[in-house]
């Protein structure tokens, strides 16, 4: 073959190479990683101190839980799925809090405050216009047995909790606002915003981390707008039932195009 065809032929190679490359690449979230945390007014927080407003991605239902010294959510710098200098994970536990049950949670979005001692006002989901194929990460699993059911779960009690990991794709124009108390929850399998959406249910203990991938399912080609990452350690952690003691670590979610 001419040298000079051989030569047009690897430059044309090397651009579509590069092309391929470039289409697989899409947006992150900041602190998918879970390594930078800070604590103010005895609140862990999952971004650093001095957050500007785009970094604030994550949130938990520490800012409500701290005034009686309790997180739920808290940084893990020795149990870790990659380990390195700076390195940390999410440990998110299930608790009672006096005579309540609080699943342990993080998600994206905003804690806003507490409503009759053990309920909840959030805005959930932040600005996100990606299309990912998946999601992926680690997860280590620590259930116990549920000791907290309200109606119409009753049944569950005394069964292993079990965790979830759902991610949401929507068209909203801004966070979709959440009271626990008046159980105004969105049920993404089902409700009309939703563009895409991946979902985990981790139904048994695991001896360490584990990889995990989840794809995602389109239901139709709309730009997303906004997106809902929503861990628990409790699975019906948002109709007040789980186990106290039910740990989730999460750690270095990413985005797979």
């Amino acid at each position: 073959m001419d040298h000079g065809i051989k030569h047009i032929l690897t430059i044309a190679l090397t651009l579509l190479s590069s092309g391929i490359i470039a289409a697989q690449e899409g947006p992150q979230l900041y602190n998918m990683s879970f390594d930078a945390w800070s604590k103010h007014s005895g609140a862990w927080y999952p971004y650093p101190k001095g957050a500007s407003k785009a970094q604030k991605v994550w949130d938990s239902a520490n800012k409500g839980l701290s005034v009686i010294g309790v997180n739920c959510t808290v940084p893990e710098y020795k149990h870790l799925a990659v380990e390195g200098e700076g390195k940390a994970a999410a440990k998110i536990s299930s608790v009672k809090v006096m005579w309540a049950f609080v699943a342990g949670n993080l998600f994206t979005g905003t804690f806003n405050k507490v409503v009759d001692f053990s309920g909840a006002d959030m805005d959930m989901g932040v600005p996100f216009t990606g299309r990912p194929k998946s999601i992926s990460g680690y997860y280590h699993y620590i259930p116990k047995r549920i000791n907290f059911a309200k109606a119409p779960y009753e049944k569950l009690k005394g069964s292993l909790d079990k965790g979830r990991i759902e991610v949401i794709l929507t068209d909203w124009s801004k966070p979709y606002h959440v009271d626990t108390t008046q159980e105004e929850f969105m049920d993404g399998a089902t409700d009309p915003h939703v563009i895409g959406r991946a979902f985990l249910i981790i139904d048994r203990a695991t001896d360490g981390y584990v990889h995990f991938e989840i794809p995602f399912e389109y239901r139709n080609g709309k730009k997303p707008g906004y997106i809902v990452i929503n861990a628990a350690s409790s699975l019906y952690g948002a109709y007040f039932t789980g186990a106290s003691g039910s740990v989730l670590y999460l750690d270095e979610l990413k985005f797979n195009y």
